[in-house]
This record gives C-alpha cells, structure tokens and sequence, in this order.
C-alpha cells in the first residue's frame, strides 16, 4: 500500500476489497427496498445466552442469525430474487452474507462471509463460524472469506467503475449465479463495533436486509409494571420487488416475536 503525504494533506490508498463495498452501494441504492425500523424486547434472550455460555461458547448473534434464517424458511418470499419480468426465485436453504471486519493490508476491511443453511443450523454453530472466520488470516485478494477467490473475482478489482457494476447488475439479473456467491440474505450489525444508541439504513443488493444496532437499556411496561429493560434497535430492509405489504407484515410479527419470545 502507497501512501503520500503533502504539505496539508494525505494520499492513502484502500484495499481493493472495499471496490465491492462502493459497487454495493452504487447498484443498492437503484433497489425499491421497503424500510422497518423496530424495537426488539431481548431481555429474556440474553439472560438465556448467559446461562448457556457457561456450557459452550454462544453469542447474541449467532442466535439472532438461527432465528432469523429459521423465520425466512416459514415465508421464504421475503428472501426470494426477480428472474426476468414475472417470476421469482425462491431457494430451499437461507444462506446469510454477514460482514466481518478483517485487517487487510493495515486497514480494517468489511469482507462478507456467507453463512449457508442458516435455517437448518443450530445457534451454537453459527456462533463458531463466525469466530473462526474472525480469526483466519486473509490472503491479499480474498473477498470471500470461506472460498478462495478465484482469477474472476480477482480480475474484478482491476476493472473500472462502469464495468465492476455492470458485473453485479449481470448477476443480480441472474439469481443462480448470484445465491451461491452472496446467500439471499445480509445482516450488517454496527452494534458488535461500537456503542451507538439509534438506528441505521444500511444499504444492500440482497432482497432482505438486517441492520443490527445496539442494545440499549430503557424502561419497559411488562404485566402493567414498569422495568429496565433491553432493547435492540434493527432495520430491515424488504425489497418491494418481490413482496407486497401483507407479506412483509406477516413476517415482521413472526420474527418479532420469536426474538422476543426468546426461541432457542
């Protein structure tokens, strides 16, 4: 990496895997997501998951991630992809593009690491996926954490702008090509980074999105009797394209109340 410093400024470059950061950006934007921000009750689910780490290693959201795959299979809709003018694609499994941070050439990266079956797994090996994808050392050039970039993926960083999103958009038009490189799912969780009390808009190419925020403590009525409880603000995004409001509303009660119902 070359960095040049002037008189008041300087000139750092960033590692080519941020490229499909700014694709993402640029081709999810063009998407008729529908937006939920919502106030999830997960107080009885972390008092859970502290008890059972005292048996094995378990994490808020390696369970957030089960519950949330296992919901997506109950109305798979919500996580389908357009193919041509008036079909859609739904896929038996839930494969989950979760971002990892990782250092890439002295820089903190978000690299997507795509947990497959994420509706047929348990919490528990979620939770461990994500450890050891945190953990492995990242080659220069990798942009996918469990699979070794191939020459394509690599000749990707090389293009220019117009040709790198004409590739995604080319992919997105085709859902066989797109589910096994990206999943049908992205969770994006800023509260696992830093300590922001609110929400965020993240913005994605999949057909459903989470934006996971942090988990603040606030009053709660519970049985008509206030307590502090914990909350977690998440934003999901829907794309429009592919499921109309009923739907949407259906599955946002579901997940709601499997999250606060703490179903493990």
């Amino acid at each position: 990496m070359t960095n040049q410093t002037m008189n008041n400024h300087q000139i750092r470059e960033f590692p080519a895997g941020r490229l499909a950061t700014i694709d993402v950006c640029a081709i999810g934007r063009q998407k008729h997501h529908v937006t939920a921000m919502i106030e999830l009750d997960v107080t009885g689910i972390r008092d859970q998951i502290r008890q059972r780490r005292k048996n094995g290693h378990l994490s808020f959201t390696g369970w957030l991630t089960q519950v949330i795959g296992h919901t997506i299979a109950q109305h798979p809709e919500v996580a389908s992809f357009r193919t041509g003018k008036r079909k859609l694609m739904l896929f038996k499994d839930v494969n989950v593009s979760m971002v990892i941070e990782k250092l890439v050439e002295g820089k903190r990266v978000p690299i997507p690491l795509v947990i497959e079956q994420a509706d047929k797994r348990t919490a528990q090996s979620i939770t461990q996926q994500i450890s050891e994808a945190k953990e492995k050392a990242m080659d220069k050039g990798d942009l996918v954490l469990h699979k070794r970039s191939d020459r394509l993926e690599k000749l990707y960083t090389r293009l220019p702008g117009f040709a790198r999103r004409a590739v995604w958009r080319y992919i997105l038009s085709h859902p066989g090509i797109a589910y096994p490189k990206m999943g049908n799912v992205a969770i994006t969780s800023l509260g696992m980074i830093g300590n922001v009390k609110g929400w965020f808009i993240p913005i994605s190419v999949h057909p459903i999105c989470f934006g996971i925020g942090n988990i603040v403590r606030k009053p709660g009525v519970i049985n008509n009797v206030v307590e502090i409880r914990e909350i977690l603000h998440m934003t999901i995004l829907i794309d429009h394209d592919v499921a109309d409001g009923a739907p949407m509303t259906r599955f946002l009660h579901d997940l709601a109340r499997k999250v606060e119902m703490g179903v493990m």
